[in-house]
């Protein structure tokens, strides 16, 4: 389960706020990629907030309601979508999106804690966390703001395109996926630059 111990260990080195930063939606073959991050007070507990993808949806939901409505923690969520994935790539991408969320709280972070590998040319003091969602909460917090976040862009995405199912496998190549497109062929917010994509528009010229 998460703590604040690695939040802690950063206040006792000289970080006077420190945030938690997450993505969510790398591997999806369509919609953005979500990134949140989150600074949590010096005394945040919580008996079930954990890594989202071991949450089930409708705990996720309501800890997002949760989170994003305690007046004493800072948030801030960014899409960064399928047009910028496509030129700069999914990991520059990501990376933007971590930098453009973390820059974005207020107060700004002194340092922050990322879920993953380090992340280059970040404009703060960075502390990389592999499977950080289930070692740190503010890690954990952010991953339900970014998984959320991103669940919902698709569901409305969903209702403008129905016969993709953006809905039910939130853009990741699912078989009942990789049918619609050889069927319809790509969409506006399908990521062209993603091998199964740029396959199917070749074999469609």
């Amino acid at each position: 389960m998460p703590t604040l111990d690695h939040e802690n260990a950063l206040r006792a080195s000289g970080f006077r706020v420190v945030a938690g930063v997450d993505e969510a939606g790398r591997g999806p073959l369509a919609g953005p990629v979500c990134v949140a991050a989150v600074i949590l007070p010096d005394d945040f507990t919580h008996p079930v907030l954990n890594d989202s993808k071991q949450l089930s949806g409708a705990k996720r939901d309501r800890l997002y309601d949760e989170i994003t409505n305690d007046a004493r923690i800072r948030w801030h969520c960014v899409s960064v979508a399928a047009g910028e994935i496509d030129r700069v790539n999914i990991l520059q991408a990501t990376w933007q999106g971590m930098r453009r969320a973390a820059l974005a709280l207020d107060p700004r972070p002194d340092a922050v804690l990322i879920d993953g590998r380090p992340v280059k040319q970040f404009p703060l003091h960075q502390v990389a966390l592999v499977k950080g969602d289930s070692l740190s909460y503010s890690i954990a917090a952010a991953s339900i703001i970014a998984k959320v976040t991103r669940d919902r862009i698709m569901a409305a995405m969903a209702g403008e395109h129905p016969e993709y199912g953006f809905d039910i496998h939130k853009g990741y190549p699912t078989p009942a996926h990789l049918a619609a497109l050889k069927t319809h062929g790509p969409c506006p917010h399908h990521r062209r630059s993603f091998a199964p994509v740029a396959q199917l528009e070749l074999d469609l010229a």
